[in-house]
This record gives structure tokens, C-alpha cells and sequence, in this order.
């Protein structure tokens, strides 16, 4: 049942972002009198769970669930459907038209899904609202990732600023610092002394093949477990869904952190867990993976300082302020992440249809179901204004070109510009699927 509702939310947030990304394609090549020949939710290789033809249009939905498209008379797409293309232009044809027109057809989709994540965005703010804290009156101070500690910082310690900008929402501190460039932080210690910290050159990648991210979070008592994965160490060391860690090598436990800094600091070792099970201590040997992992996932616990956290409602003005801020930084998050896809880590942490469809929860949350689709959404635009050949982006490259330089780019060029981007993408959508049915049935 969890799978099906996580599903459900996938396939809803997924249908209506390709659906309106192809209405930004739609769109505009009406307007420019472009005939559009197919409109399609999914594909629909050799045959449509529905059609039906309306004027020049024929309006469907496929039955492979990886995308949509509009077909446009004149234009060489992933149909490679070229014999349109041996006749003489037609005025109605995508060819035919300005470089400009075929440009604001190209970036339609793209434009759509940004405004779209701009207005989910204005709307969550408005009506949900967002949480706020003072990070400087924390009790217990952040929970720290064990790495920081080679720099200075651990948990109990306080984040002031980043690059001379206050802290308000803990939470963007490791995407200033790993998405957006952030060097300096100013840090208040746990005895009280105040220090200014400058991080080195490349410090994102570091941090990144350190799995040091989050970088620091509220702390909690997130000590018991809540599931156990399968082929895990956690599993073959005994531990159960409802155990609760006690102690790690003797060291007493409080904080989700400490958990975390005891299997950091023992990567590749055997370690000592007493556990409480109902009203039975017990004690159990498990060996921590060289990620400083067990393979389970914790239950929720309590955020030691929630009685901080307050619910601010604002007014609609301001809520389109935050919502262009949550906008224009997943933007630059999402482009800035684009980066680590070129380690060797980053490359086997791609995922596809799986590892999206887990970002909704098991049990239907409209708030978040919001928050993920205009994420997507975002995350979309970036996606196909890349400069990859059968991407919206692959077609503004070569347009660009055209209006550069008054040519256009031959038939031939595009045609198999077209075949390499299809391979390029299909490459990556098998690789980025496999490694979800890897960590499914392997890890």
C-alpha cells in the first residue's frame, strides 16, 4: 500500500509537469500557425492506450510512462520522422518559420516549468506557510557531520553566519556552502568562544565524496530504529524495526548525531551496540560500512529545540517574495549539483523513476506533494535546456546558431545530431534506472 500511494503521487506530480510543459511547446506554435500533429502524455510506441484526432491534432496518452511530446510538422524530433521533411517546406511547418518563432516554440516547455515551480511555490508560501528559527538561541546547538569536525565544527556548536550572511533557516547552510560557493562561516562553540572559519578551494567536492550532507541539521533523539534494509549489516547484525540505540562502545547515546559520529569514526570496524528491545538490553556486534553506515533508517524522534520553531504565515505580497527566493535558489541548487554527476561517487548516486518516486511520502501529504512537484518542475527546466541534441536545449543551440550566423545548420547535421542525443539519453535513462534496481535487490 505505501508503494501505491508513493506511486500515485509520482504519476500525478509526473503527468501534470509533462503535460504542461508540452502545452509551453503547444502553445506558442499555434500561435505562430505551426501545425501540431501529435499530443502526448507518455509514449506510445507501437500503439495508444487512448487517441483521438482533433483538426490537425491527435491527442493521446502512451503507455510507457518516461515523458510526453508534441509532435510539430517540419521539425526533426525523437520520432525521427523524415520523410515530411524530403518535400518542399510547407507554410504551416515548423521549418518555414522564423528562427526567433522556432526559438519561442523550443523554450516554451522550459519557460512553463519554471513559472510553474515559481507560482507552486508562491501558493505554498501563502497557504502553508513556512517554519522559522533563531539558530543563535539553540539549547543543544547543531547536530554536526562527524567530517566537519577536521575544520573545527561539531555538533553543539552554532552556525552565525555564511559569507557575512545571517543564518535564518539552517537548513540552507550546506547548500550555500556545497551548491553556491559559501567559504567563510562564522561558528559560536559550544563553550561559548566565537570563530571565523574559511573553508578551502573545492571544499563541495570534499564534502560530497565524504557524504558529508547534510552538513549540520537540528538535533534529535532519533535513536530508535524504524526499518532495517534489506542485505544490510544492520540486518545481519540482528537489529530489529523498534530497537533503540542505548550505547556505541561504552559511549553512552542522547543525540541522532552521536549515532553518526560513533559509526563515522569506526568506518570499516566492528562495533559494540547495546540496544534496548522492549524492556530487554542486549548487546550486539555489527561491522559499520566504509561510509560509516549500518543500513537502517531511524525513526522520526523529537527535534530537541522545537519549542523554537515557529510558524510564520505571511501575507500575499510577501509570499511572492519567498516564493521567487525558494524558486531562484532550487534553480541554482539543482544547476550547482549538476557538477557532482562527474565523480565517482556522484555517478553511481544517479537515479531514476524509483529514487523520484521516494521523495513522496507513504501516506498522501498535499504539502509535500506540492513542495516535490515544483521541485521537479524546476528541476525539468534544468534538465532540457541542456545543450544535448533531442533536448529542447540541443534544439536552441543549433537555432542560435542559425540566428548567429544567418545559416542554417544542414538537414543531415540535425538528423544525426538527433540519433546521438536519442543514444545519450537512452544510455543514461537504462544506467540511471539500473543503479535504483541495484540498491533495490544488491544493497
Amino acid at each position: 500500500m505505501d508503494i501505491l500511494i508513493k506511486a500515485s503521487q509520482f504519476i500525478m506530480s509526473l503527468s501534470l509537469l509533462v503535460i504542461l510543459h508540452e502545452f509551453g511547446h503547444f502553445i506558442p506554435a499555434k500561435l505562430f500557425k505551426t501545425r501540431v500533429e501529435k499530443f502526448y502524455l507518455f509514449f506510445n510506441p507501437k500503439f495508444s492506450l487512448y487517441k483521438k484526432k482533433i483538426k490537425d491534432t491527435e491527442w493521446g496518452i502512451g503507455w510507457l510512462p518516461l515523458g510526453g511530446y508534441v509532435k510539430i510538422a517540419g521539425m526533426v524530433d525523437e520520432s525521427m520522422d523524415t520523410e515530411q521533411l524530403k518535400q518542399p517546406a510547407q507554410p504551416w511547418e515548423f521549418r518555414s518559420k522564423k528562427a526567433w518563432q522556432r526559438l519561442i516554440i523550443m523554450i516554451g516547455g522550459v519557460v512553463v516549468n519554471i513559472i510553474l515551480g515559481l507560482i507552486i511555490y508562491i501558493g505554498v508560501s501563502y497557504y502553508y506557510g513556512e517554519e522559522r528559527l533563531d539558530p543563535t538561541k539553540l539549547e543543544k546547538g547543531l547536530a554536526v557531520h562527524p567530517y566537519l569536525k577536521k575544520y573545527g565544527i561539531v555538533s553543539g556548536d552554532e552556525i552565525l553566519s555564511v559569507d557575512g550572511e545571517k543564518v535564518t533557516n539552517v537548513m540552507e547552510v550546506s547548500a550555500q556552502v556545497m551548491m553556491r560557493g559559501a567559504q567563510d562561516l562564522k561558528v559560536k562553540h559550544s563553550n561559548g568562544k566565537i570563530q571565523n572559519i574559511h573553508f578551502p578551494d573545492d571544499i563541495e567536492y570534499e564534502l560530497f565524496q565524504a557524504g558529508a550532507f547534510p552538513m549540520v541539521s537540528l538535533r534529535s533523539t532519533a535513536l530508535s530504529i524504524d526499518s532495517v534494509l534489506p542485505k544490510s549489516n544492520a540486518l545481519q547484525a540482528g537489529l530489529k524495526k523498534g530497537d533503540q540505540f542505548v550505547a556505541i562502545n561504552g559511549n553512552s547515546l542522547t543525540y541522532f548525531d552521536e549515532i553518526q559520529r560513533n559509526l563515522f569514526e569506526n568506518k570499516g570496524k566492528k562495533i559494540e551496540a547495546r540496544i534496548l528491545r522492549g524492556k530487554d538490553t542486549i548487546n550486539l556486534n555489527a561491522f559499520v560500512t566504509l561510509e560509516g553506515t549500518l543500513g537502517y533508517v531511524s525513526s522520526g524522534g523529537k527535534i530537541i529545540d522545537e519549542k523554537l520553531v515557529k510558524e510564520y504565515k505571511p501575507g500575499f505580497i510577501e509570499s511572492i517574495g519567498l516564493g521567487y527566493k525558494k524558486a531562484s535558489s532550487t534553480l541554482q541548487d539543482y544547476a550547482g549539483q549538476l557538477k557532482f554527476m562527474f565523480t565517482k561517487k556522484g555517478a553511481s548516486s544517479i537515479g531514476g523513476f524509483a529514487r523520484m518516486g521516494n521523495m513522496f511520502p507513504s501516506s498522501w501529504d498535499w504539502h509535500i506533494f506540492w513542495l516535490n512537484t515544483a521541485f521537479l518542475s524546476l528541476a525539468l527546466a534544468i534538465m532540457n535546456i541542456l545543450p544535448i541534441p533531442a533536448l529542447d536545449g540541443g534544439h536552441v543551440v543549433f537555432l542560435l546558431y542559425e540566428m548567429i550566423t544567418g545559416k542554417e545548420a544542414p538537414q543531415k547535421v540535425l538528423e544525426y545530431a538527433q540519433y546521438v542525443g536519442i543514444v545519450l539519453l537512452l544510455t543514461l535513462m537504462v544506467y540511471a534506472n539500473g543503479n535504483d534496481i541495484y540498491r533495490i535487490f544488491f544493497k
